[in-house]
């Protein structure tokens, strides 16, 4: 299953992390830039001052018509995302072909500059390619998504709490969406209220869930 070649209208599972399993995320700042970058990046437009459009995206203020230029041509749709401290995982659907590697590209490229000049080094921030699986049944999708967002179980501070955590979609899943279009999850919403896919993913055994991901699809 892994790395299928894209196509347009398919899903899949995005993920990277740290090159030998570093920091990527130093603290919110970075958080936000990333998500900023994760947002803007989905559209085929070029964006001045980014540092006007971080505090946009942190103040949910997206009736911006800067918003609207990036979602009127775009390469991706994101159903869901997780960022962890040293990795990230997303759910990615190719809106128009070559999409997905257009939009990581830019993504990754422009986040390992902004955080290089930031923490002042040099070199690789991520471990290669991002890596890619294609998703192909619809309880792939639903348990792949549970995986995802139960990622902060793995952070002490965090467990138990994983739908408090405000670098997934979870809470965007079960309440109100934080990201208005740049965040799509209706793909899976459309089979739970929001409170049926809270008892899906935290009735679902953490250990047993990865298990079989890694078994069936070859995550690592």
């Amino acid at each position: 299953m892994k790395n299928k070649g894209f196509g347009e209208g398919e899903y899949f599972h995005i993920y990277n992390r740290g090159v030998e399993k570093r920091l990527i995320f130093m603290d919110d700042k970075d958080r936000w830039r990333f998500m900023t970058l994760l947002f803007v990046m989905q559209g085929d437009c070029v964006i001045n001052q980014i540092n006007r459009v971080v505090s946009l995206v942190e103040h949910r203020r997206f009736d911006n018509e800067i918003f609207e230029d990036i979602l009127a041509m775009p390469y991706v749709e994101l159903v869901s995302f997780c960022l962890m401290p040293n990795h990230f995982h997303f759910i990615l659907k190719e809106m128009k072909e070559g999409g997905i590697s257009k939009f990581m590209q830019r993504l990754l490229d422009a986040y390992t500059k902004y955080f290089n000049i930031r923490h002042e080094r040099t070199g690789h921030l991520f471990g290669g390619r991002f890596q890619s699986v294609h998703i192909d049944t619809d309880e792939y999708l639903n348990h792949l998504s549970a995986y995802i967002h139960l990622n902060p179980w793995g952070l002490k501070e965090w467990r138990g709490k994983e739908i408090q955590y405000p670098w997934s979609s979870f809470m965007d899943y079960t309440g109100e969406n934080r990201w208005d279009k740049f965040l799509n999850p209706s793909i899976v919403m459309d089979k739970f209220s929001g409170a049926e896919y809270k008892s899906f993913v935290e009735e679902t055994p953490i250990k047993k869930l990865r298990d079989q991901l890694d078994s069936a699809y070859l995550i690592d």
